[in-house]
């Protein structure tokens, strides 16, 4: 059975070099992360990546650049954005039966980001986009991204929201006191990551996006971001939300979820439930969740889906979420 992760990520030295030129560690602890082992892997777009993912079991990896990606860039990330994508684009030609790829967008330059996703869907067969959380001070819902939604619904093509650590306002008041490590870790994969991509989520829904693009996916990865598991409390906005839809419904009909490597059957049935069992994608967040000795291949067949949604979760889903926008294959 063919197994796509569609959450694989990579980093190239320009970005690399971008956040240390604006000292962006200093204000975002994930840069930090990437170093040692996990920066080798991430770098890496050749025979050792792919050396990994046979060990692994996986048959296809969807690249994405790392978080925080470019989002707190300015003018310079457009040229970054198409380096990126370009770089990528070289390692799929290289690799055509086990890479594809979300396009790196420029994201403070949303106008520029939306032809950059177009170029990326049209010319270098991407699958779809990845955004990791908010620009700046401004929230993805904000107007000024709107273009890039616009964008992903025409092109017919996916945008996965992925975890970025939250603002140091937020981290202040709810992910200190401490150790230094303990806030940094806490505000980040421990729990901050999570929260932070699920409410992009939630705030795109009660912004009325997905009213007046009714098309858009949206991919979140980790089960959800936690947020899906309180689908039954969010019910009761609404009452007050004035969306077209209940909120219950944009959940089974503009939303993908993802295992980001949390290889848990009871994530995924509980998952299942909310969203259906046709908007259930495969992922292992390599490299951070890399685990060796076809971990993968042994969730799949202990995940407690019969056989034909086994084999949507394995690729059958992405295959279909996909195929509209593939202008080049």
């Amino acid at each position: 059975m063919k197994l796509i992760g569609i959450e694989e990520h990579y980093l190239t030295a320009d970005v690399r070099d971008a956040w240390d030129a604006i000292g962006l560690a200093a204000t975002d602890p994930s840069v930090t992360l990437h170093s040692g082992e996990i920066e080798r892997r991430l770098l890496d777009l050749a025979g050792e990546r792919v050396a990994l993912m046979d060990e692994a079991g996986l048959d296809v990896q969807v690249l994405s650049l790392t978080t925080p990606a470019l989002h707190d860039l300015g003018p310079e990330s457009i040229e970054l954005a198409r380096r990126a994508n370009d770089a990528v684009a070289m390692a799929i030609a290289r690799w055509p039966d086990r890479f594809q790829a979300l396009a790196t967008l420029p994201v403070s330059r949303p106008d520029e980001a939306a032809q950059e996703l177009e170029r990326c869907v049209r010319t270098l067969g991407f699958k779809g986009a990845m955004l990791s959380g908010r620009v700046g001070d401004r929230n993805l819902d904000h107007p000024d991204f709107f273009p890039i939604f616009e964008r992903a619904e025409a092109l017919k093509v996916p945008v996965l929201l992925h975890p970025r650590t939250p603002a140091m306002a937020v981290r202040d008041a709810y992910y200190s006191g401490f150790t230094p490590k303990v806030d940094a870790v806490f505000a980040m994969f421990g729990l901050g990551w999570h929260y932070d991509a699920g409410i992009q989520f939630l705030r795109l829904v009660l912004a009325g996006t997905f009213d007046r693009l009714p098309g858009l996916q949206v991919i979140l990865g980790h089960w959800g971001e936690v947020v899906l598991f309180y689908a039954e409390r969010l019910k009761a906005m609404d009452r007050v939300s004035e969306l077209e839809q209940p909120i219950t419904t944009y959940l089974r009909r503009n939303l993908y979820v993802t295992a980001s490597g949390m290889f848990l059957p009871g994530y995924l049935a509980q998952a299942a439930a909310i969203v259906g069992t046709d908007r259930l994608l495969f992922s292992t967040d390599f490299p951070y969740q890399y685990r060796p000795g076809g971990d993968a291949r042994r969730f799949l067949a202990d995940c407690g889906l019969n056989e034909a949604d086994t084999s949507a979760f394995a690729h059958g889903n992405w295959l279909r979420l996909t195929q509209a926008g593939n202008a080049v294959v």
